[in-house]
């Protein structure tokens, strides 16, 4: 037995991630076949959030929204798509900030890799070419999160 696993089993906290699945999938390209004419490069956006739902006991479900839109200029929208990926895990021994840290943090880390594929997959059989989505540090973006509610928690003078 592993140093890591018994240190898991002497203080009661257990983490499985017994499913992964695409709970929602959506491709729009409103500009058509024109999109395949266009000369300019479009803007790539990447919006990110997460839902946590607990299921029941010590079983959570996470869900990472990723939303990708291309656009060229202001007005013109080359494509959306957006991809619910979802995990159930099993989470026992970690409560309050801990619980929640590992749900807005590793859960979605380990999401992250199957939502780009449903992503990049969906846009390459509607043509357009493969994307490569960069890397997100979750931990960062929780912690940031974390600033911004503390910010807004702030009585003003």
């Amino acid at each position: 037995m592993s140093e890591e696993n018994q240190a898991a089993e002497h203080s009661g906290q257990e983490f499985a991630v017994q499913r992964t699945y695409l709970k929602d999938l959506s491709l729009e390209a409103p500009m058509g076949t024109e999109a395949f004419l266009l000369k300019d490069q479009p803007q790539i956006n990447q919006d990110l959030s997460t839902e946590i739902n607990k299921i029941r006991d010590d079983f959570y479900e996470t869900i990472l929204k990723l939303t990708v839109t291309a656009k060229v200029g202001d007005e013109k929208t080359v494509f959306l798509v957006e991809a619910h990926q979802a995990g159930l895990f099993m989470i026992k021994g970690l409560e309050g900030e801990h619980l929640t840290a590992v749900l807005n943090t590793v859960c979605p880390q380990m999401l992250f890799p199957y939502a780009c594929e449903a992503i990049d997959s969906v846009l390459v059989k509607a043509t357009f070419p493969p994307l490569m989505m960069p890397p997100i540090n979750f931990n960062a973006v929780y912690a940031q999160a974390l600033a911004e509610q503390k910010a807004q928690q702030k009585p003003a003078h």
